[in-house]
């Protein structure tokens, strides 16, 4: 059997992966560290074809991974067959090629973190936070070529791509080419136009999809505001009545 990290005997390409979380350290085994992929990426030479899936994970370490990419001196194809979310997306930057799957996705939003303390240290924790936001819109605006404002609110959004949209704007360069006999619907939508989009999504003009899951959360949020804000139907007011105490005084009223 072959090794799958080995070359591919078609082409003499090294096939790579990088499936699961971004992390400096595995404690389970079960996360692609910088250690890790350095060893597999420099035990030989020659192009490398990396096969990414991806929700993402320490943005430190996804940054060693993408400076490796970036000095790796043979050509560099990430195909992306699943996901490429958050921190993955920016190890996707640094190909030479960027491939996408007819059916996988990209996504992009802005950094997170943890913070403890009082108003100068949660301060310093925002500022951090802006000064990684600028760092990965360096890695996306190298790759796009689009404006910093408009990479800005793209994660603002926190936005995720089928891999039209991706494509459209410049985040990946292809689809990975299928190889069945009908691939040509991938071109030409059998009713001649591109699909509806779902809540908060918008058609790039290449027929993509992009979806703000902040938006869809607005909609959300205004739904809910517009139902709460809805007049109410009337309660019926209770009958008029005597208590049963008051008749019996009434009662012994007439009796005396």
């Amino acid at each position: 059997m072959p090794d799958p990290n080995g070359p591919d005997p078609d082409s003499g390409v090294r096939v790579l992966h990088i499936n699961g979380p971004i992390a400096e350290e595995s404690w389970f085994d079960d996360d692609v560290t910088p250690g890790l992929f350095a060893s597999e990426l420099n035990a030989a030479s020659g192009g490398v074809t990396i096969w990414l899936n991806s929700p993402g994970g320490d943005v430190v370490a996804a940054a060693q991974i993408y400076n490796m990419l970036m000095d790796y001196p043979g050509h560099v194809t990430v195909n992306i067959d699943g996901v490429a979310a958050s921190a993955a997306s920016v190890i996707a930057m640094a190909a030479s090629t960027v491939a996408m799957s007819p059916v996988s996705m990209m996504m992009i939003h802005n950094p997170a973190t943890l913070a403890v303390g009082d108003e100068a240290e949660l301060g310093r924790a925002i500022d951090m936070l802006a000064s990684v936001k600028e760092s990965i819109i360096n890695a996306y605006q190298l790759k796009t070529s689009l404006s910093r404002a408009k990479l800005s609110k793209l994660m603002d959004a926190e936005t995720w791509m089928d891999a039209r949209a991706a494509i459209d704007m410049g985040f990946a360069d292809k689809l990975i080419t299928p190889t069945k006999e009908h691939a040509g619907a991938l071109d030409d939508p059998a009713d001649g136009e591109p699909a509806e989009g779902g809540p908060a999504a918008t058609q790039a003009s290449g027929g993509g999809v992009v979806f703000s899951a902040r938006a869809a959360d607005r909609q959300l949020l205004n739904k809910l505001t517009s139902h709460q804000s809805m007049p109410q139907p009337p309660v019926a007011e209770e009958r008029a009545g005597r208590r049963l105490v008051d008749l019996y005084a009434d009662l012994a009223q007439r009796t005396k």
